[in-house]
C-alpha cells in the first residue's frame, strides 16, 4: 500500500463497544462508517455481504449518519442501538439497509417486531432517546479520522479510496492479508 497521511488513518481503534463479524484478531479488519439511508452505504452493504462469503475478515461497522442529507438516517442509527441493546444488531442492521427508503417510526417499529425485539423496551429506548451518545461517538471517530461523507471502509487502519468495486475491494482485502503475513 502507498504512504498515508493523517487522513487516511483509522484513528479510534476498534474495541469490544464497537459491532463486530468475525474475530477481532483476524488478519484483516473492516470498517465501514455508514449511514442506513444512504444509498451507496446499502450497495457497500451488499458488496461486504458477498465478499464475506469467499474471505474471512472482521468486520466492524460504525454509524456517520448525514442528516443533513438524510432526515432518517439518525433515527435508523438509534433503532441499530436499541437492536444491539437487546443482542440483534446485525438483524437490524440488515433490514435497515434492505429498506433504505421506508426508515420512519412506523417502519421501524415493524422491523422491531419481524426480529422478535422487546417492544416495549424498544420503544422506551427510542422515545428516550437512550442510544443517541453511543451513535455521536461513531460520528466523532469518524470526524477525527477525516470522515466527511459516506460510505467510508478502512482496511487494517487505512483509508480504502478506490473505486467501489467489488473486485477491487476483494484485492484491497487481499493485499492487506498478504502484507500482515510478511
Amino acid at each position: 500500500m502507498s504512504q498515508t497521511n493523517d487522513g487516511d488513518r483509522l484513528l479510534t481503534p476498534i474495541s469490544e463497544h464497537d459491532h463486530t463479524q468475525g474475530g477481532m484478531d483476524a488478519s484483516v479488519i473492516l470498517v465501514e462508517y455508514g449511514d442506513y439511508q444512504c444509498l451507496s452505504c446499502g450497495e457497500v452493504n451488499r458488496m461486504i455481504q458477498e465478499i464475506q462469503q469467499q474471505s474471512q475478515f472482521c468486520f466492524v461497522f460504525r454509524h456517520f449518519p448525514r442528516t443533513h442529507l438524510h432526515p432518517q438516517a439518525q433515527k435508523a442509527a438509534e433503532a441499530a442501538e436499541a437492536a444491539a441493546a437487546q443482542n440483534k444488531f446485525w438483524q437490524m442492521h440488515n433490514l435497515l439497509f434492505a429498506n433504505q427508503s421506508a426508515l420512519n417510526n412506523g417502519y421501524l417499529l415493524e422491523y422491531a417486531n419481524q426480529i422478535h425485539l422487546d417492544l416495549d423496551l424498544f420503544l422506551r429506548d427510542m422515545t428516550n432517546h437512550v442510544h443517541t451518545e453511543r451513535v455521536t461517538q461513531n460520528i466523532q471517530s469518524g470526524i477525527q479520522s477525516g470522515l466527511s461523507s459516506t460510505p467510508a471502509l478502512f482496511v487494517n487502519e487505512i483509508r480504502y479510496r478506490d473505486a467501489w468495486d467489488i473486485e477491487r475491494l476483494i484485492t484491497a482485502i487481499a493485499q492487506a492479508r498478504n502484507s500482515q503475513s510478511m
